[in-house]
């Protein structure tokens, strides 16, 4: 099954604390983690925080200003981001291909400005501050249960297959093949869904195994995984390793 690993933690600071939980069994078609990243004091250097590429989109809000919140993904390489010396995130962490809501509600990198969309994600992130890590997951479990009942949240049932026979998949034929689809409805629904065409998909795919210790499942072999992985995240396995903590 699909397990993202969506981020690296610098490995080297010790005032920083991060969290994750799973959602309840009812909620795990479509919400893959809870998440929260925070500073216990504040920092004597900028923070670096190295977002992988993991197809999943995440609702963000930034508990040290309630008007700051989105929806936001990445695409098939890495983005290293400066967090500053003091920051509070907590994030929801959605499976890929489940936002049904407009593409144009998601943005490319950290949310950094207010949110002004039709989503109440102003008066959630408000709901959560100064709460507790527990608390925070079923106020938004709530709010996860508001979503799917408007149909901006479903569960996506070619991703689903994919995911199931993950281990089986090593082509984009094999991917097209798993879920019961031609080529060209593949490349229709992963990019509609997910934003990703089905290579760029593939991609992540490949990488996320790698990073769950299988490099030989994803990868024909070592020199194809180093350079690969260097393409998407501007290191080479070692140097990743020694730098940042997945």
């Amino acid at each position: 099954m699909y397990d993202p690993k969506g981020n690296g933690r610098d490995r080297a600071v010790d005032d920083v604390q991060f969290l994750e939980a799973e959602p309840p069994d009812h909620l795990k078609g479509v919400v893959h983690r809870f998440l929260e990243l925070r500073t216990l004091s504040p920092l004597a250097e900028d923070y670096r925080f190295h977002a992988l590429p993991d197809a999943c989109t995440y609702i963000v809000f930034d508990q040290c200003d309630p008007n700051v919140t989105g929806v936001t993904r990445l695409r098939a390489s890495s983005e290293e981001l400066d967090l500053g010396r003091s920051f509070h995130f907590f994030n929801i962490r959605l499976l890929p291909g489940v936002w049904q809501a407009s593409r144009a509600a998601t943005s490319y990198g950290l949310v950094k400005e207010a949110y002004v969309g039709a989503l109440p994600l102003v008066a959630v992130n408000k709901s959560l501050m100064g709460k507790e890590f527990a608390v925070k997951q079923t106020i938004l479990c709530s709010f996860i249960e508001d979503l799917i009942e408007n149909k901006l949240l479903v569960a996506n049932r070619v991703t689903e297959k994919i995911f199931r026979h993950i281990d089986d998949i090593h082509s984009v034929a094999d991917m097209a093949a798993i879920s019961e689809l031609s080529p060209r409805q593949l490349q229709r629904v992963l990019k509609k869904t997910t934003g990703f065409a089905p290579h760029d998909f593939f991609k992540v795919l490949r990488l996320q195994q790698s990073l769950n210790g299988e490099p030989s499942l994803a990868y024909a072999d070592q020199s194809h995984f180093i350079h690969s992985f260097r393409r998407a995240t501007g290191y080479t396995p070692g140097q990743y390793s020694k730098k940042f903590d997945v």
